[in-house]
């Protein structure tokens, strides 16, 4: 069988577009809501509760698809996490009430949950671990190209099909992705037949190296309640309740808010909504590729995750509190742009640190309780930003900026320094 140079980046270059799909899949109701609620006549609490039971699934989901990643492998899971979810958004196409909504957008969380668990899992598998954060960062890289695209192409297609038809096309485009992910994602790298002898040596001496290696079987398996005995498991578990809740403060809200501050309709919104998402990307790509540069620069594992997190929240928290005094679209969307950058660049070392401290077998698990960690913390946001935004989006720009040291706070107290654990 022919072999692949450079599988690795293959592998998390089609994570990627995965996340890209997810997040089309997942924008396409934000964008869309303003048509929705006025031929179903629906509120904005309406919407709230909708993107509510989405989260209280999404949150149980994180936590299941971690475990159903590390006991069926990252390329079956993959697979049933895909198929869910797609089937799911098509099925928003039929929708007319609340109910109705409501069940589909909870199959769409059950489904779309498992895409971050999963991808952690594969880079645990396949990259030594001074690559981590840059395969993590084109792999998030997916969630920021994926609300880019949305709002433009959704609104597109819903002026040239309408909402019902945009829920089925978008939908369907998860199907076309299964393809070309079983037909590279055959085994981990020490059995791939398509991995090269070099590429294989080195995924293997740097995993060994860190004292991770994915595939020790004899090595133990802690369960949920095990993990939850370490304080690293803590660092991971609440630094994510209180700094995931910034992204979805944008993608759920930000078109709304665009129509609330602005007047915008569904076109304006494809026009600007887009723009902070760049400012994502760029954090995306480059705050994976600095903790990486610091590591091979003699910086210790630990210097680099905790200074590249830090400087990110710092972007964050000012990004909050100008886009707090914007007074025109453009400006807000540019400010919002820091805010999504200093997210992005912290978050991909975030999410890195289960491959840090454990092996490939329980990071699936552990990247799947943060999940459920962050999920609670945004179903916490989303009813807080009705009640605030009666009158003003202040507020809401102020709570974004007090999060920001709080979830430093609770990484510093909680993830001592960021080395494998040695499991009791």
């Amino acid at each position: 069988m022919k072999k692949i140079k450079g599988l690795r980046w293959w592998i998390i270059i089609l994570i990627g577009i995965a996340t890209v799909i997810n997040f089309i899949d997942r924008s396409s109701l934000a964008v869309m809501w303003p048509g929705i609620s006025r031929d179903l006549k629906l509120s904005k609490e309406e919407y709230a509760a909708i993107i509510s039971f989405f989260m209280i699934a999404y949150g149980i989901s994180q936590a299941l698809s971690g475990k159903l990643y590390d006991w069926l492998g990252t390329r079956i899971g993959f697979v049933i996490s895909v198929v869910l979810w797609s089937i799911s958004e098509m099925l928003h196409g039929v929708a007319r009430s609340l109910t109705q909504f409501s069940v589909f957008r909870t199959f769409l969380a059950l489904g779309e949950a498992g895409n971050w668990p999963g991808g952690t899992k594969a880079i645990a598998e396949w990259f030594p671990v001074n690559e981590r954060a840059l395969g993590q960062g084109i792999f998030n890289t997916g969630s920021s190209l994926g609300s880019v695209i949305s709002p433009p192409l959704i609104a597109f297609l819903y002026l040239k099909f309408g909402w019902q038809n945009t829920f089925m096309i978008v939908g369907a485009l998860g199907f076309f992705w299964i393809i070309p992910w079983w037909y590279i994602y055959k085994a981990l790298p020490k059995d791939h037949p398509q991995v090269t002898d070099e590429e294989r040596d080195l995924i293997l001496a740097g995993q060994a190296a860190a004292a991770s290696d994915p595939v020790n079987d004899n090595e133990k398996v802690p369960s949920w309640g095990e993990l939850l005995t370490y304080k690293q498991s803590w660092s991971v578990i609440a630094t994510r309740f209180f700094i995931d809740p910034v992204w979805w403060m944008f993608v759920s809200w930000l078109p709304i808010y665009l129509v609330e501050k602005f007047g915008f309709d569904i076109q304006q919104i494809g026009e600007f909504a887009w723009i902070p998402y760049v400012g994502a990307a760029i954090g995306c790509l480059i705050g994976g590729w600095a903790s990486g540069y610091l590591i091979n620069r003699g910086w210790s594992v630990n210097n680099a995750r905790k200074g590249t997190i830090i400087f990110g929240a710092v972007f964050m928290f000012v990004g909050f509190i100008l886009a707090a005094f914007a007074s025109t679209p453009l400006s807000a969307v540019l400010l919002m742009s820091i805010t999504l950058f200093g997210f992005q660049f912290s978050m991909n070392n975030i999410q890195t640190l289960p491959s840090d401290y454990f092996s490939g077998k329980s990071v699936g698990s552990l990247a799947g309780m943060g999940g459920t960690s962050a999920a609670i913390g945004v179903l916490i946001m989303i009813w807080i930003v009705p009640a605030i935004t009666k009158t003003s989006y202040f507020p809401f720009f102020m709570m974004g900026a007090l999060i920001v040291p709080l979830g430093m706070i609770t990484l510093y107290l909680f993830s001592g320094e960021v080395k494998r654990v040695q499991i009791k």
